[in-house]
């Protein structure tokens, strides 16, 4: 009796498993576990090109570019959009790599390439956002540091008019 209870629920929970199994190709579920180990193999190639020297790196670049030349698909798409996001190397661009996120980042399907592609463009254009304030605020910096110059030079003069007046009137008999 133990024997058939233990044989019934091994086949029940054998069964119960070929439900949890992989996706078949051709469902949804297939294609989002497809978008979630392309985004993931993304991830991985981001990391190791990251650690590669920069001529390596120029080197996947340019793979990346002529691969989305070619096939112009999201995963291509993002693939480049990775590279050129990585910051610290010779080819950073994110304003490219936003431009070319935003078609899937404004993408309402929201399978895993979607949301890692506005979850990425969010964090670009934030970036970007920052850049421009802080190239403003170098200007102003710039402009404030050129106005102080201008008026230590106007000042200076001034000083220089006194002092001569003064010499004059030191100068002149009574």
């Amino acid at each position: 009796m133990i024997r058939t209870v233990a044989a019934l629920s091994f086949a029940c929970a054998l069964s119960g498993c070929t439900a949890f199994s992989a996706p078949r190709p051709g469902t949804a579920g297939y294609a989002a576990a497809q978008e979630s180990r392309h985004v993931t193999e993304l991830i991985g190639y981001t990391q190791q090109v990251a650690a590669l020297r920069s001529d390596e790196q120029r080197r996947e670049l340019n793979v990346s570019n002529q691969m989305f030349s070619k096939h112009r698909d999201a995963y291509s798409r993002m693939r480049l959009a990775l590279l050129l996001a990585l910051p610290g190397t010779a080819f950073n661009d994110d304003t490219r790599a936003a431009n070319l996120l935003e078609p899937l980042a404004g993408n309402p399907e929201s399978g895993p390439m979607q949301q890692f592609a506005g979850l990425l463009y969010s964090h670009l254009s934030e970036r970007l956002r920052r850049s421009a304030q802080l190239k403003e605020q170098t200007e102003a910096m710039k402009a404030a540091e050129r106005n102080a110059t201008q008026l230590k030079e106007q000042l200076d003069a001034m000083r220089a008019i006194e002092r001569k007046l003064l010499e004059r009137e030191l100068g002149r008999p009574r």
